[in-house]
Order: C-alpha cells, then structure tokens, then sequence
C-alpha cells in the first residue's frame, strides 16, 4: 500500500478540508476534469446515488478537480450532490496524487484510502457507469479480510 499526500483544500462552501479529516475511515477519493462535463456529470451523480452504500460500506466520498469554489457550489447545487467536492485551482493535489496529465489538466482517477490513511486501491482508469459497483466490491472485499 502506499502513503497518501495530506492536503488542505476548499470544499463547495468555501470551508478547508484536509485528508485528516478522514482519519479512520474508508474514503474514496475521486479527481475529475471539470464540472458540468457528460462524463464528468455522469461520474458525480453515479456517486450521489450510490453514496448510502459507500457509507454503509464504511466509506465516505470526495470528489477533487480544478473547478472554482463556485463552480462546485453550482455543480452541486444542480445535481443535488450528497458529497464534499474540493476545489484545487492550481492542481498541486492532483498533481501529488499523479493525477494531472501532461495538458495540465486534472485526469479521471480514484483512490480507495483505507482508515489508516494508506491507498489501499488505485483506479487509473474509470468508467462512469460502473465505478461505484466496482468500488463497492472492492471496499467488500477489502474489509472482509
């Protein structure tokens, strides 16, 4: 398993966020290229209705691109997301998480971060429509042992 980066960004309403605040429990921690986006929105309303799984599950979900405070405010608003979005304008979280392409922009990948703070599964390649089953399968899997 390997480490993860701790960070400290804003969330939809302007309130810091960090990695600690996390501590103890499973999180899934998603980057994407930009709000508003088909995949993008496919991607964040899939976790929205998956959310009371992931949660009985033990885990929590937050979603990181490089998309404005208000922008996520926006996103959030209109699609009635049940999770944290965190704004990372200048890309130093995606970019310590190795997800940021080389055209500087934020790429699709998740990470499954155990409650000791460690990635305990990375996802470099993600298909919207079955992500959050897969994740769930996983997080079964992964808390089963």
């Amino acid at each position: 398993m390997k480490n993860t980066s701790n960070f400290s960004l804003l969330d939809q309403h302007g309130k810091p966020r960090s990695l600690d605040d996390y501590a103890g429990k499973w999180l899934v921690l998603y980057f994407y290229p930009q709000d508003e986006t088909p995949g993008c929105t496919k991607e964040a309303c899939s976790f929205r209705d998956g959310r009371d799984m992931l949660i009985e599950q033990g885990a929590d979900v937050v979603g990181i691109s490089q998309d404005s405070v208000a922008s996520h405010k926006a996103f959030t608003t209109k699609h009635k997301l049940n999770f944290t979005l965190l704004s990372d304008e200048t890309a130093i979280v995606a970019k310590a998480y190795n997800a940021l392409g080389d055209d500087g922009w934020t790429q699709r990948k998740t990470f499954l971060i155990n409650p000791s703070g460690q990635i305990a599964k990375e996802y470099p390649d993600v298909d919207p429509n079955e992500h959050v089953l897969q994740i769930l399968t996983d997080l079964r899997n992964l808390t089963q042992k």
